[in-house]
């Protein structure tokens, strides 16, 4: 047996002979029917309503408070992630459970058999040593892998890049997995926020600036993350962990790009753009997260129509709500909305009906008194608490809450690999290809390898300390593509990300004139969790790291100008977690490559991409701004959003002066749905199942796609609708369906898209959601591409 698995038997064997001094809570008659029987809400066969309606009038109003929040570390000291200490606080797990023993903020990093100890002492007292016995809701991270030392999968943005929701649904199934079996049953994932305001520092954890990819993407992952059925479980549950949609809503899009600051807006773009995702993803999720700034002046934890009219009644969401880390606390500190700690929990238990993360000072540990004084009335507070008991008596966490003795299988399994690598190399994209320099073939003699991300593991935010060390750096993926091959690799640096040191651009430009083809490879940076919130470190993108300049840092371009001025072909390679804004090399690198953060087998899935082992098909989620003064840049602005008299500065210096704007474009230099391939494709015979349908009939959208290149390939099926005549402006075109193929060369294949006819919907003058007659423009092909369209008549 390896020390690693003794270590985990032993673990359980210390949990499994735990008995606490005494029992704390008593058994009396809450927990029991005064017959001796057994309660509704002990009975596994009762219906899940049955036993929320059983449970709650049997809390005390402390009891019902507990359950808003806690952290694991009020009984375990998760201060060092490589401690393995199997010791927990009695003292501090008795007072944790008495006041915050319902829903908790188990994230740490720290070993897994550390995590299985601490998650099974703090159920089994709320189990066994509490009158009621209502097992915790124990939360983690999940945006792009379970984080503690579980699979990391390419950043969000990535991930959307591939346009394949069943590939996303796959991914999730296993993040699902990995968390499961350690006894966890909540993971805040994943992030609907709309990547529209691209200074924000936290564009890399969204699916990108559109709402119906993101709601496809979110519905994806809620689906694989949700599905299923913990073990043990109540025939009635129907989940295995709880999806945390977030951040409820509008948060993507900060005033100046700064992270929680207001964001601007009405009733209208709130509906058709913030909130669709939500809608589409987030209906059947298990819990929902609010936002941490304001809309429209109001903070989204206290927004009664928000969270109340539109979520809990206009939508029937009858799950778990919650604030994010010290969320209100921010009404005292940041909105200005309240000056007590009573008027901040009162304000967001009575308008958002949610619960209170850790990470504050627990503001809602004023609310029994509140209650008490009259100040609070419980009504608030109960319906609170049953959205909590309906999530967990739909995981069935009454019946399982505890890890799985055999969780080390759960982790890290080998059949995960061949999902993760399809997931990274769907997720490159190729973004110019001029005179066919790529893929790249094995016969050449010699590659530079060149750039400050060429030996490194750029993983996004949201991973956790020395989650890297499970990655391969591009570096290491060509050595392993090419060791079979006579191919040498010359690898110099040139400089670092964070420096306008140009010292190591000779070695650079050496490498590059001793080889055939250069592949640079620069961008933005993130860091993990524990370094990202570390004063004196350095990073450009990730949780409050927010830019006022897209382009490249420090020496960065300078680097692919001197590389390029060699004379060889160059190939730059964009490893980042947003755009990056260089029309430069735009307009002057061989072939441009985007990859957004990786995973752990990224390195390898970029050699593959640049020698045609894989034919990409990523497609941007996101469109690329040519500097931030022309940014926002989302494609489907409203009609007469974005006139075009453009001006510019050419190399030479010589400036050639417009209007929209003087020395620029607001044109993008890629845009939504870009991406190219080592294949050609080609569409014909579009056609609608009904040219002419009323306001209430969906229908289907077909084209025939050919694949008239040498290889194989996939591709991106792309539908956008303009409607023409409105009685409120609309975008200029809007995404309505996509669908991912695989064509072998020289094959066809007849695609057909369902639209539905909610699509079609605009928000009225009326306030009101209304499929309004006239034509709409159906189009195949990109944002800023038509390879076929038609006209659909809505009478």
């Amino acid at each position: 047996m390896g020390v690693f698995a003794l270590w985990s038997t032993l673990a359980l064997t210390l949990v499994s002979q735990i008995s606490f001094s005494s029992a704390y809570f008593p058994l009396e008659a809450r927990g029991t029917n005064i017959d001796g029987t057994l309660p509704v809400y002990k009975n596994a066969h009762a219906s899940i309503e049955d036993r929320v309606n059983d449970l709650l009038p049997r809390m005390t109003v402390d009891e019902k408070v507990s359950q808003m929040y806690g952290d694991i570390d009020g009984w375990m000291d998760m201060s060092d992630p490589l401690d393995d200490t199997l010791t927990f606080n009695e003292t501090g797990l008795e007072e944790m459970m008495l006041q915050k023993g319902g829903s908790i903020w188990a994230g740490y990093l720290a070993p897994w058999d550390k995590i299985v100890y601490a998650i099974t002492v703090g159920q089994k007292y709320l189990m066994e040593n509490t009158t009621l016995g209502i097992p915790a809701l124990v939360q983690t991270e999940g945006l792009h892998g379970f984080t503690d030392n579980g699979t990391t999968w390419p950043s969000p943005i990535g991930m959307a890049a591939s346009f394949n929701p069943g590939l996303l649904q796959q991914a999730a199934a296993v993040i699902a997995d990995e968390a499961e079996g350690l006894g966890y049953s909540q993971a805040f994932a994943p992030v609907l926020d709309l990547s529209r305001e691209l200074r924000w520092g936290r564009v890399e954890e969204n699916f990108g600036e559109d709402a119906f990819l993101t709601g496809e993407m979110g519905h994806a992952y809620v689906t694989g993350l949700q599905t299923g059925r913990r073990r043990n479980a109540s025939s009635t549950a129907i989940a295995r962990m709880a999806s945390t949609c977030k951040h409820f809503a509008a948060f993507g899009s900060p005033q100046g790009g700064l992270n929680i600051a207001q964001v601007s807006g009405g009733e209208r773009e709130l509906r058709t753009n913030f909130l669709k995702p939500f809608n589409r993803a987030c209906v059947e999720s298990l819990s929902i997260m609010t936002a941490y700034s304001s809309y429209d002046g109001i903070p989204a934890i206290a927004n009664l129509h928000l969270l109340t009219e539109i979520l809990r009644q206009e939508w029937g969401y009858q799950y778990w709500v919650t604030t994010d880390a010290g969320s209100v606390d921010l009404l005292i500190t940041t909105h200005g909305t309240c000056d007590t700690r009573e008027c901040a929990a009162k304000t967001a238990i009575e308008n958002g009906l949610s619960g209170e993360m850790g990470g504050g000072t627990y503001t809602y540990l004023t609310l029994p008194d509140q209650v008490k004084a009259g100040t609070v009335d419980i009504k608030f507070i109960d319906e609170t608490v049953k959205a909590m008991l309906r999530t967990k008596f739909s995981l069935g966490l009454f019946e399982n809450p505890y890890p799985y003795d055999d969780y080390r299988s759960t982790l890290r399994r080998p059949e995960t690999r061949p999902l993760l690598h399809q997931m990274e190399s769907e997720s490159i994209v190729l973004l110019e290809n001029h005179n066919a320099t790529l893929p790249l073939n094995k016969n050449i003699d010699s590659i530079a390898l060149i750039g400050p991300q060429v030996d490194r593991v750029s993983f996004g935010d949201y991973v956790f300390f020395n989650a890297t060390l499970n990655g391969i750096s591009p570096l290491t993926g060509f050595q392993q593509l090419l060791a079979n091959t006579s191919v040498k690799v010359n690898y110099a640096q040139g400089s670092e990300l964070w420096s306008n040191d140009e010292s190591g651009f000779a070695a650079a430009v050496s490498a590059t004139q001793a080889s055939d083809v250069a592949v640079v490879m620069v961008g933005t940076w993130s860091l993990d969790q524990t370094l990202l919130w570390t004063p004196g470190t350095n990073a450009t993108t990730g949780e409050h790291v927010d830019l006022s300049d897209l382009g490249l840092v420090g020496a960065q371009l300078s680097l692919v100008q001197a590389v390029k001025a060699t004379g060889k072909p160059t190939i730059v390679v964009l490893v980042s977690g947003k755009p990056v804004a260089e029309p430069w090399i735009q307009e002057h690198a061989d072939a441009v490559v985007q990859q957004f953060y990786p995973g752990e087998l990224g390195g390898l899935a970029i050699a593959e991409v640049i020698f045609g082992d894989v034919n990409p098909s990523g497609k941007l989620p996101v469109s690329f701004p040519r500097s931030v003064g022309t940014t926002p840049v989302f494609y489907n602005y409203l009609k007469g959003s974005r006139p075009i008299d453009p001006g510019q500065v050419l190399d030479n210096g010589q400036l050639t002066f417009g209007h929209q704007y003087v020395l620029d474009t607001p044109v993008p230099m890629w845009s939504f749905g870009h991406g190219l391939s080592y294949t050609t494709f080609s569409y014909t015979d579009l056609s609608l199942s009904h040219p002419a349908i009323g306001t209430t009939g969906d229908f289907n959208v077909s084209v025939t796609v050919h694949n008239t290149g040498d290889v194989e390939g996939k591709e991106v099926v792309q539908v956008y609708m303009t409607d023409l005549v409105s009685s409120v402006v609309t975008p200029n075109q809007q995404l309505v369906g996509f669908q991912k193929i695989g064509l072998q060369a020289g094959a066809s294949q007849t695609v057909s898209i369902n639209v539905n006819i909610s699509q079609l919907a605009v928000w009225t003058l009326n306030n009101a959601w209304v499929v309004e007659p006239g034509v709409f423009t159906v189009k195949v092909g990109t944002s800023d591409q038509i390879f076929l369209s038609t006209n659909l008549t809505v009478a």
